[in-house]
């Protein structure tokens, strides 16, 4: 199965930006759908934005003004910037691949924002 590497996390002050990458092992290309989830309590998984190869990038209310999500399948990467970044914006950042017969995740990335 392919598997699914972030990168891009760290520290960063509020109002400041990061960019998280996500790399698979294998073609993305004939990955319809991908997406960003923000880890939460209990080892929840909530929609921060996603994107297909059929239908441009749909975002949560809360990060579609300051998130922009892309992904360059030459690379086999998806990408989040984030700017404006605030300290509520602190979590583990995880990478969905929705393949037909499976959902595939990421071990995710840690971004906090801190002064």
């Amino acid at each position: 199965q392919v598997q699914l590497v972030e990168s891009g996390g760290g520290l960063v002050q509020p109002g400041g930006s990061l960019r998280l990458s996500c790399t698979a092992s294998a073609s993305i290309s004939s990955i319809n759908t991908m997406g960003w989830y923000r880890q939460g309590p209990g080892n929840t998984r909530q929609l921060v934005a996603s994107i297909a190869n059929d239908r441009g990038p749909r975002y949560t209310d809360s990060s579609n003004v300051r998130f922009t999500i892309s992904r360059d399948n030459a690379k086999n990467t998806m990408y989040l910037q984030m700017n404006a970044l605030k300290p509520e914006d602190t979590a583990v950042y995880v990478c969905n691949a929705a393949l037909p017969n499976e959902w595939v995740w990421g071990r995710g990335t840690l971004v906090t924002v801190s002064s």
